[in-house]
């Protein structure tokens, strides 16, 4: 887009926010603006924050200085954006500061310092939109906002309540992503298994026939595109029951990410997690009994106000009895707005980060012994990129950036968006290690 207006883009923080970023993205190509990777070259720059702990406000807040320093005209917009009086009180010299989810706010802005081209059609927009992620996978939000208030968390201060994107908009967008190549979804959102609650899963309509508002209802529609459709962020409700079903049958990919966050009672009621009261154990015994290959996802908090040695010992009593395959864990992280901020008896900082350091250790532990009953077996693998040592691809239980990889060395005759028929041969803590099955290397 030589000689048109510029802009430079800095996107942070989760899939949630990467989706934000590619409706502002959209939004610019679609008006003629240019995107260019260099602060030197853009007429202005947008920063897209994150607010959910200390080091991303921080790496944030870094982001914005560095785009200040490099060029001059920055807007801040995301979820760090609704806390705009850090921002201003670190950096006064931004152009403008919006909340989360706000395309038409950061358009403002950017109209009113860098005038759009006299012909904005001249540039036209791929009918998938603007995409941050590789063209093989793309992230597909289904709601915005949440409506727990969990007291280590201000996500739903940032983004407000939950309000579900309507089901006819969510799988017309899917259709063209699909048209366009990708060969995976990843439904994300802050509470995906709550999506339709808000609209009382009210009945929507796609291709002329009716679709509940819900999530069973949403996936087994996505899985008419013959596409791997993920699920992330899925609070274990009663209902996610009713979706392990369409992981057995093939119609999903059966892996859950289930936020956990705890396995002590007291410690989950004063988190004012939902579910405080589910035995869990039960409930994924009965997931793997149902469909097992199923593959549980998992993330926690160590450290948290008032959580004891005792405490923490029984969440590494959970995971032993758990098994769960893949873990992700932070130390508590005091936010601004939180309440569990007022909370009596948190740990030293040290504290914190050595329970998750010994809890990451136990984990791996537990990813090696069952990546290593995999050596042997054949298994279908999406390719995510080809390098100078080979293929790195990934499995049904590999979800993209946060997960292993399958890694084919020595083997090139491939593209990212590939599918692959591999035997695995090697294994370690985290990765896989695969050459081309004997059956063929392409498959369906």
């Amino acid at each position: 887009m030589s000689g048109g207006p510029s802009v430079g883009f800095v996107s942070l923080g989760c899939p949630k926010a990467a989706s934000d970023a590619e409706l502002i993205l959209t939004r610019l190509r679609a008006e003629g603006y240019g995107t260019v990777p260099a602060y030197a070259a853009a007429d202005l720059v947008i920063v897209n924050t994150c607010g959910f702990i200390d080091a991303a406000v921080t790496e944030s807040l870094e982001a914005i200085g560095e785009a200040l320093a490099e060029n001059g005209k920055v807007i801040v917009t995301g979820c760090l954006g609704a806390r705009k009086d850090l921002i201003w009180a670190a950096h006064p010299k931004v152009l403008a500061v919006t909340g989360p989810h706000a395309t038409e706010e950061v358009m403002t802005v950017v109209h009113h310092y860098l005038p759009p081209p006299h012909d904005p059609l001249a540039h036209l927009v791929p009918p998938q939109g603007v995409r941050l992620t590789p063209g093989h996978f793309a992230y597909l939000k289904i709601s915005e906002g949440c409506n727990h208030r969990c007291s280590f968390c201000v996500i739903p201060a940032l983004r407000g309540p939950l309000v579900s994107r309507p089901v006819g908009e969510v799988l017309g967008e899917a259709e063209r992503l699909v048209e366009a190549g990708v060969k995976e979804l990843l439904l994300v959102s802050q509470d995906t298994s709550a999506y339709g609650v808000d609209a009382k899963y009210r009945t929507g309509f796609w291709g002329g026939r009716p679709v509940k508002t819900r999530l069973k209802e949403l996936c087994a529609a996505l899985s008419g595109f013959g596409v791997w459709v993920r699920l992330h962020y899925v609070y274990p409700y009663p209902a996610v029951d009713d979706l392990i079903p369409l992981m057995a049958e093939g119609k999903i990919l059966p892996y859950l990410d289930v936020p956990f966050q705890h396995a002590n009672p007291r410690i989950l009621a004063a988190m004012r997690r939902p579910a405080a009261a589910e035995d869990m154990l039960e409930r994924i015994e009965g997931w793997r009994r149902d469909c097992p290959e199923i593959t549980l996802r998992s993330t926690f908090i160590t450290g948290f106000p008032g959580e004891t040695e005792a405490e923490f010992q029984e969440l590494l009593d959970f995971l032993m009895a758990a098994q769960l395959d893949r873990v992700g864990a932070f130390a508590y992280s005091p936010m601004e707005g939180a309440p569990a901020n007022a909370l009596p008896g948190l740990p030293s900082e040290e504290e914190r980060e050595d329970r998750r350091r010994r809890l990451m250790e136990a984990q791996a532990e537990i990813s090696a012994k069952k990546l290593a009953r995999k050596i042997g077996s054949e298994m279908t693998v999406l390719v995510d990129a080809v390098d100078e040592e080979g293929v790195m691809a990934r499995g049904k239980g590999d979800a993209p950036e946060v997960d292993g990889l399958v890694c084919l060395d020595g083997f090139f005759a491939a593209e990212p968006g590939d599918f692959l028929r591999v035997k695995i041969i090697d294994a370690d803590t985290h990765d896989l290690y695969a050459q081309i099955a004997e059956d063929g290397d392409r498959a369906t």
